[in-house]
């Protein structure tokens, strides 16, 4: 799998803006990741949050407690910067460095690899995450997406 490009990593966000995001749409949504997740045998944790609240959190078997922290660590990526943490280890990545080499932030709180996307919701912002840890991060940023979408057209 081939990483996107960075603007079609900003293209994304713009398209899965949503027009609200509630406590049942953080059910639908994670148990459509959920779904996805179970037809691939996919060895993942699914978490959603909106604010500080979690709203969604499943583990699928052969996922680990380490999935947890990739999720923890991915999401505040998102937090501190409102994009995906794919979108912002590429935009390092295209300044010829990492994030763990240019950011200041520890790696031990901060991770900046694909699988965290933004819950953006049209004319608030950045109101939460959606996390997918347990996949190399381009196919835990791509389930991300693939859920967003199908969220969004149904």
């Amino acid at each position: 799998m081939n990483a996107p490009k960075i603007s079609e990593l900003e293209e994304q966000e713009r398209r899965l803006t949503l027009p609200h995001f509630t406590h049942d749409d953080a059910w639908t949504l994670g148990t459509l990741l959920v779904e996805l997740a179970r037809d691939r045998h996919a060895p993942v944790a699914v978490d959603i949050r909106r604010g500080g609240q979690q709203l969604f959190h499943a583990a699928l078997p052969g996922s680990t407690p380490d999935n947890d922290a990739w999720i923890d660590r991915k999401r505040r990526v998102v937090e501190r910067y409102g994009c995906s943490s794919l979108l912002v280890g590429s935009r390092f990545r295209a300044k010829g460095t990492t994030f763990e080499d240019s950011s200041r932030l520890d790696p031990d709180v901060y991770a900046a690899h694909g699988g965290a996307f933004p819950i953006t919701v049209e004319g608030v912002g950045v109101i939460g995450t959606v996390v997918v840890s347990g996949l190399p991060q381009l196919e835990d940023h791509s389930l991300v997406v693939e859920a967003l979408e199908l969220f969004t057209s149904g």
